[in-house]
C-alpha cells in the first residue's frame, strides 16, 4: 500500500543548495518537505568542500609559518597526517547529520529519508530503505536538487581498477604510500597538494595542465608549486590503459610510459545525478543536466507551459543539475531565486528578474567567484582575459606581481604571487579578476563586489586600501592602468 501525503513544495536532495530551497520556501509561507537518500547536508558537508579544506588547512599553515624567520625556528616537527584525518572527521561531523536535522526542525522544514523519483508533474514516489513507499503531491512546485557526480571516463580498465573518486580522496582513513591522480581540475589540484604535503608520492596525468579555466599563469604557479612539494605533474600525458595487480595500479599512457601508484584518483569532471529520479515520467531525458531560466524554473516538463501563465510552473532545478556553476555558494545564490519564484509564483504574483548587468540577469552567467585552495591559492572571479576576448568585449587585461606588494613581505619571506584584472575598455569596468598567492581568497570578494556593481575604474581610484596589506595591489593594478579619466 502506497500512502500519499501533500505539501506546498517538494525538494529532492537535502544538500546545502535543496536545504537552502526548502528555508526560503518556508519563509515565504509554504509548507516544504525535504526528501533525501543519504545525509543532509549533501556532498558539500561530508565529501567534498569542508573535508577538503580541512585535509588542505594543516600543511598550508606549516608552509606559512616555515615562510617566516622567526616563527620558522619554533617549528621543530613534522606535519601530523593522523591528527590532520581526525580534524578532517570532526569536520565532516563524523558522517553524522544529526546536526543539520536539528537545523531542519529549527527552520520548520520536514524531512522524508529515502529515494525520490518523479510520477508525472507535481507526484514525487518516495523509496524508503525498508521498501516502504509514499507518493508526496507537491500543491505549487518540486525542486531537483540532486547535485552531481563524479565522472568516470572510457579507459580501458579503469572501472575495473576500483578507482578513488573525489568521495575517497576526501574521506579515506588511512593514506597511501603513492598516489596518481587523473585531471588537472580544481579538484585533481586540490587534493595533489593535499596527499603530497602528506609525504606521498603524488603523480598528475594532465592532458591539457593544470587549472586551464583559469588565467595561464595560475595553473603554471601551482604546477611549481606541486614540484616543489615533491609531485611529478605530467602535462600533455593521456592514460590509455589502466589495471590493478594486487596492492598497485598501473596506468599505461599513450606515449608507452607507465605510472604505477597504491590508488588512482580520477578527477576528470562530474556527471548530474538526474538518472534515477524519474525525467522521463515529465518528457525529460533521465542523466540529462536540466536546462532552467533565470528563475529556476526547468524549461520543456510536461504540464509546465512554456510562455504560458507564472502560476503553471512547477518544476524546478538548482545548484550541480543546472551545469550553470557547480560551486556551492553559487547553489545557494540560486536556491534563494528558486524560493522567491516559488512564492510568488504560488502567491499569483508576476515574477521579474531585473537585469543586474548589460550581460546577464544573474550571477552566476558572469559574476562567478571561485578560490582553489592549492598552494598558492586561486581566487577568480568573471571572466578570464581569453573569455572576455571570446565575448566580443573590447577588454584590456592588467598585471601585476603580488610578491612586490609591501603586505607580502610583512606575511611571508617567500611571497610568490600574481594579480590580473579585466577591464572592459568602452564600459571602463572590470569583467575579470584573479588573484593567486597565498591567502588570496581573503582578496575576492572585493573584485566581486566590483564586478557585480560595475564600479567604473574612475570610481575605484577612490576605494583606498589599507597599508600594509595585500589589499594593496587594487592601487598598483589601478596604476598600471593608468590615471582616472579627466
Amino acid at each position: 500500500m502506497v500512502s500519499e501525503i501533500e505539501y506546498d513544495v517538494v525538494v529532492i536532495g537535502g544538500g546545502a543548495i535543496g536545504e537552502n530551497v526548502a528555508d526560503r520556501a518556508v519563509q515565504g509561507g509554504m509548507s516544504t518537505v525535504i526528501v533525501e537518500s543519504e545525509l543532509v547536508g549533501g556532498e558539500c558537508s561530508y565529501w567534498a568542500c569542508m573535508p577538503s579544506k580541512a585535509l588542505l588547512r594543516s600543511s598550508a599553515l606549516l608552509r606559512a609559518v616555515r615562510a617566516v624567520d622567526g616563527a620558522r625556528q619554533a617549528v621543530t616537527g613534522d606535519l601530523d597526517v593522523a591528527a590532520v584525518l581526525r580534524r578532517r572527521d570532526r569536520v565532516a561531523s563524523h558522517w553524522k547529520d544529526d546536526g543539520q536535522v536539528e537545523w531542519l526542525n529549527g527552520a520548520h522544514i520536514d524531512l522524508i529519508r529515502g529515494h525520490a523519483r518523479l510520477e508525472g508533474p507535481r507526484r514525487v514516489q518516495v523509496t524508503a530503505g525498508d521498501g516502504e513507499r509514499t507518493t508526496v503531491v507537491a500543491r505549487h512546485a518540486v525542486a531537483v536538487c540532486t547535485g552531481s557526480a563524479s565522472l568516470l571516463p572510457d579507459i580501458p580498465g579503469l572501472a575495473e581498477a576500483d578507482p578513488w573518486t573525489s568521495r575517497d580522496a576526501t574521506s579515506v582513513q588511512e593514506v597511501p604510500s603513492s598516489l596518481a591522480v587523473i585531471g588537472g581540475g580544481v579538484v585533481a589540484a586540490e587534493m595533489a597538494t593535499a596527499y603530497a604535503a602528506f609525504g606521498v608520492a603524488v603523480t598528475v596525468i594532465a592532458r591539457s595542465g593544470l587549472l586551464t579555466r583559469s588565467e595561464p599563469f595560475a595553473g603554471e604557479l601551482v604546477q611549481q608549486s606541486l614540484e616543489e612539494l615533491g609531485a611529478r605533474v605530467l602535462v600533455g600525458a593521456s592514460p590509455s590503459h589502466v589495471a590493478r595487480d594486487g596492492e598497485s595500479v598501473t596506468i599505461t599512457l599513450e606515449d608507452g610510459g607507465t605510472v604505477v601508484a597504491e590508488e588512482v584518483l580520477v578527477a576528470t569532471g562530474r556527471v548530474p545525478q538526474t538518472h534515477d529520479v524519474g525525467l522521463e515520467t515529465v518528457g525529460l531525458a533521465p542523466g540529462d543536466w536540466l536546462k532552467v531560466d533565470d528563475s529556476m524554473r526547468v524549461l520543456g516538463a510536461h504540464g509546465d507551459v512554456l510562455g504560458g501563465a507564472d502560476g503553471e510552473a512547477w518544476l524546478y532545478a538548482v545548484g550541480d543539475v543546472t551545469h550553470r556553476a557547480l560551486l556551492t555558494h553559487q547553489g545557494k545564490y540560486d536556491a534563494r531565486i528558486a524560493g522567491d519564484a516559488m512564492a510568488a509564483r504560488a502567491k499569483g504574483r508576476t515574477l521579474t528578474l531585473t537585469p543586474w548587468s548589460t550581460y546577464a540577469a544573474t550571477a552566476d552567467h558572469a559574476a562567478v567567484p571561485q578560490v582553489t585552495f592549492t598552494d598558492p591559492e586561486v581566487a577568480s572571479v568573471g571572466l578570464t582575459a581569453a573569455q572576455a576576448e571570446q565575448a566580443g568585449i573590447r577588454a584590456r587585461a592588467v598585471d601585476y606581481d603580488l610578491a612586490a606588494v609591501a603586505g607580502a613581505s610583512i606575511a611571508s619571506d617567500r611571497y610568490v604571487g600574481r594579480a590580473r584584472i579585466v577591464v572592459d575598455e568602452d564600459r571602463r569596468v572590470l569583467v575579470g579578476a584573479t588573484f593567486v598567492g597565498p591567502e588570496v581568497g581573503e582578496l575576492l570578494h572585493s573584485a566581486t563586489i566590483a564586478i557585480v556593481g560595475e564600479v567604473s575604474i574612475d570610481r575605484l581610484w577612490h576605494a583606498v586600501p589599507s597599508y600594509p596589506t595585500l589589499s594593496e595591489v587594487w592601487l598598483r593594478l589601478l596604476e598600471t592602468y593608468g590615471r582616472p579619466a579627466e
